[in-house]
């Protein structure tokens, strides 16, 4: 085994900036990491060298593996910040970055309302919802930006009626959700937008403990009542959950709808299907291409780990680039090309393990709901401004467009 000593010169430097030229594929810069091998040392903040793994079948074990710590507070923890504007308690999001076992217990608190049945009935009202916000997309202007009239309200009002939060203050929490994943904001400025979104969390967790409803902060505070939680804990679960609920699934809706603007013959395919399991066949697909997860997932080495003929030391970073590994060619035959008819289950759009995302079914659902309702409502809709116009989220750690401008 080896643990891959280099000299700085010859270590990549890490994050490479996204590519104008292709937006919608990870940068020439970070797909060359895969030919240094499936796990290879790269340079980020501070001259800091975690190790980047590349390959899929990498990825799915060290996902998998219990000596990866996500703790954020870990020493050489690779922040997806630099470190100058991470601080503020910015990264306080519940039990994204903790381990088992108090991982486990608080994700076990809300991951019921997240299975798969308890979704499916939200079924209807997703339509209902989506069927408004096109009506009134078509009854304003034209052009209209589609991030503002549906990709970014949808989520909003479906994660905002699940946890119980007032849509009405929608503006409120998507202001402060933009500075928290923005790669570029100050440590002040996110920490003064997580506590500003924390601060209202408990207040409402601590309105819906004296006066519950049938939502999810309800059921936090219930918990917070019986000593399971304490207020901070339901308060800051409830940030990760809104945070997470509309921010990811909004550039997902606006980024997808662009990749298949740009793709007539597959967009034509989702809008006339009859099959539901074509546009569950697309959105696997189109999760797998797009990869919002910009810097990759991150955790720190807890003990000496051997893979594919490396020894990650215990103590260092490591960075799991799912961008690359749902590109790996020995998972996805000619993975640079969108095809919604191939087989994309495998990918790791929602990472693996015990940390995968616990939403996913949810945002799957409004994925699978949003694109062919689109597009059967708006046949003729097409990008108002070129390509090379829109507006990319290069700035953020969740990837996606700040608008997009469309017509019909």
């Amino acid at each position: 085994m080896t643990t891959q000593s280099k000299t700085d010169d010859s270590i990549p430097a890490f994050p490479p900036p996204r590519s104008a030229v292709c937006p919608f594929a990870p940068s020439p810069e970070l797909t060359a990491l895969a030919d240094h091998g499936p796990v290879t040392r790269v340079r980020s903040w501070g001259g800091s060298t975690p190790w980047a793994v590349t390959g899929h079948a990498e990825q799915k074990e060290l996902l998998a593996d219990p000596r990866l710590s996500a703790d954020f507070a870990a020493p050489n923890f690779p922040s997806p910040i630099d470190p100058r504007y991470s601080h503020g308690g910015a990264t306080d999001l519940s039990f994204v970055g903790m381990d088992d076992p108090e991982h486990l217990r608080l994700r076990r608190m809300i991951s019921g309302a997240f299975t798969i049945k308890r979704v499916e009935v939200m079924r209807p009202a997703v339509q209902r919802i989506t069927d408004d916000f096109i009506d009134r997309m078509l009854a304003g202007p034209n052009p209209a930006d589609l991030v503002q009239c549906l990709a970014l309200p949808l989520p909003s009002l479906v994660i905002s009626e699940m946890l119980g939060v007032p849509y009405e203050d929608h503006e409120f929490f998507q202001r402060n959700s933009k500075v928290l994943v923005s790669a570029t904001a100050t440590g002040e400025e996110r920490g003064a937008a997580h506590t500003a979104l924390a601060d209202y969390l408990h207040d409402l967790v601590a309105q819906k403990t004296a006066e519950p409803g049938d939502d999810l902060i309800s059921k936090l505070g219930a918990q917070v009542r019986s000593g399971e939680l304490t207020a901070r804990e339901a308060a800051t679960m409830g940030v990760l959950l809104l945070l997470g609920g509309h921010e990811t699934t909004a550039n997902m809706i606006s980024l997808g709808t662009l990749t298949l603007l740009q793709h007539p013959e597959q967009l034509e395919m989702i809008r006339d299907a009859e099959d539901p399991q074509v546009v569950v066949n697309a959105v696997e697909e189109l999760l797998r291409y797009l990869s919002i997860v910009h810097l990759g997932r991150r955790r720190t080495a807890l003990e000496d780990i051997e893979i594919a003929g490396y020894t990650i030391p215990a103590g260092d970073g490591v960075i799991l680039l799912g961008e690359l590994a749902n590109r790996d060619p020995e998972v996805f035959a000619e993975p640079d090309r969108l095809d919604i008819t191939r087989n994309a289950r495998r990918h790791q759009a929602f990472g693996g393990g015990t940390h995968h995302c616990v939403g996913q079914p949810l945002a799957r659902l409004e994925l699978q709901v949003v694109y062919p309702t689109l597009f059967r409502r708006i046949p003729t809709l097409r990008a108002a401004v070129p390509l090379q116009d829109v507006k990319f989220k290069y700035d953020a750690v969740i990837y996606g467009l700040h608008e997009l401008p469309v017509t019909w």
